[in-house]
Order: structure tokens, then sequence, then C-alpha cells
């Protein structure tokens, strides 16, 4: 009897959990087939009916480039300052991580809790200055202006610096003795031992740059710069009326994230695993 309850139970969860997964999907489903349906069926049509086409997804590629809304241009934006930053907080966190891990210096356990202080301070407290320092270097509505505020991450440092410090001394000290130096021991043992927090933290990195919105919005006024956060925020402020092209501006704005987490998902599970641990 033990046994049936507990598998009653089991499946009792299970189907709560489909449950609330199918009530997450929906808003998400209506987003997609909304982008392959006309205006006027978005409204008078249920989530799986009327005509669907590509039409809407035209309409952004050749069309909007006339409203001055360059769609193309703001991907490769978006794209180029994602990956920028993603690379770069992947770099600088494996480096900093493995010295405060592995590398015994006169400040390290301040230096740790300045990255717990720093991770709980909310960034909007640092936006008017960050801004008044971008714009004294002329780097406003320029690209450097996305990317140098997000060179680095304290989130990143602090969280592979703690997955790094699990990983056995041994295998250091036998890296040294074949003459590793520093980048081979950083690039050749620590990330290959450690992809999972890698994966997580590249991730987690990409995501807040491609989704990015209010310092963009801030610091680029320039169509031909912006990411398609702000893009297609402009584009619905003033054509709120295309809602179809909207929806599948907002579907490409979506895509690359979840093609990533389908793509990670091993490695981003096994991430989050060690992150609650």
């Amino acid at each position: 009897m033990a046994f049936k309850k507990k598998s009653i139970g089991a499946w009792c969860i299970t189907l709560a959990m489909y449950a609330l997964a199918i009530t997450w999907l929906y808003p998400y489903l209506w987003m997609i087939t909304s982008s392959l349906k006309s205006t006027e069926e978005i409204y008078n049509t249920g989530l799986f009916e009327g005509s669907f086409s590509l039409d809407n997804f035209v309409f952004l590629f050749d069309t909007a480039e006339k409203l001055n809304r360059p769609f193309m241009r703001a991907l490769f934006n978006s794209f180029f300052v994602a990956v920028t930053v993603t690379c770069s907080v992947l770099l600088t966190s494996a480096y900093v991580a493995y010295a405060m891990a592995k590398i015994d210096f006169k400040g390290r356990k301040q230096l740790e809790g300045f990255l717990i202080f720093q991770m709980v301070l909310p960034g909007m407290m640092l936006t008017i200055p960050l801004f008044v320092l971008i714009k004294q270097f002329g780097l406003i509505d320029s690209y450097a202006a996305l990317i140098v505020p997000t060179l680095m991450s304290g989130w990143g440092v602090y969280m592979m610096s703690q997955v790094f410090k699990g990983t056995p001394n041994d295998y250091i000290d036998a890296a040294k003795l074949d003459s590793a130096n520093i980048h081979q021991i950083i690039f050749k043992l620590m990330i290959p031992l450690n992809k999972s927090i890698v994966a997580i933290v590249a991730l987690f990195t990409f995501t807040g740059a491609w989704d990015n919105f209010m310092w963009p919005l801030i610091v680029i006024s320039d169509v031909d710069k912006m990411p398609l956060s702000v893009l297609l925020a402009t584009f619905s402020k003033q054509y709120g009326l295309y809602v179809g092209p909207v929806m599948a501006g907002a579907v490409l704005q979506t895509l690359p994230l979840l093609v990533l987490f389908i793509v990670f998902r091993k490695y981003f599970l096994q991430g989050m695993s060690l992150s609650l641990k």
C-alpha cells in the first residue's frame, strides 16, 4: 500500500508540475502563434485558429527598414554586444576566480566580502555615476558604452571561485610539475573540470546582455547602434498598431535564448545544482 500511495503522490506532483509548465508556456505560445497571424486574427481567433504565415517576419526585414527600424542591424548589435560581454566575463572571471580560490594573498577575504556586497547592491544606484563617467569619456552612442561597463562580473567571479575551491590541489600541483603556466592551468585544467559552472555563468551573462534594456536606452539614441530590445520597444511605441510584427520581433528576441538553453541544458542544470549546494 505504501508503494501505491507513493506512486499516486508522485503522479500527482508530476501532473501538477506539467500544469504549471503549461501555464508558464501559454504566453510564449500565444506570442509565437500571434507572430504568424494578421493583426485582425490575433484578437478574433483562438490560440491555434486562423491562417498562419510568415508575413509579419517579412514585414520586419523588408518594411521596417523604411520605418527607420533596421531589425537586421539590431540583431547584429545584440549578438555582437552579448557575445563580447560573455567572452570577457568568462575570461576575467576565470582568472580572478582562480586567484581567489587557489592563491593565498593578502586581502582575499576582504575581496570576497566586497564581491558579496557588490552582488546585493542594487545596480540602479550606479546608473547615474556610470552615465556621467561614460559621457566624460565620450562613449555615448557607441558600442563601447554598452560593453565596457559589463566587461567584468562580480557574480561570475564569486560563482566560479566557489566551485574552483572544490578542485583538488593535487591536479594543479601535477600540472605545475609538467611545467604548465597559469594560462594552461586555467584553460586546460580548471575550466574543463568545471564546465557546468562555466556554462551557467555564460548563459546568465549572455541572457543579461541580450535582454538588457534600461542601460542601452539611456546611452544609445542612434538606431544603427541600438540592440534589438530597445529597437523593438521604440517600434512598439511608435507603430503599436502593427501587433503582428511586434510579436514577430519578440519571438526573434527570445529565440536565441531558447536555443542556448536547449543546447546547454545539461550543463545549465548541473550548474544550478552546484550553485544550490
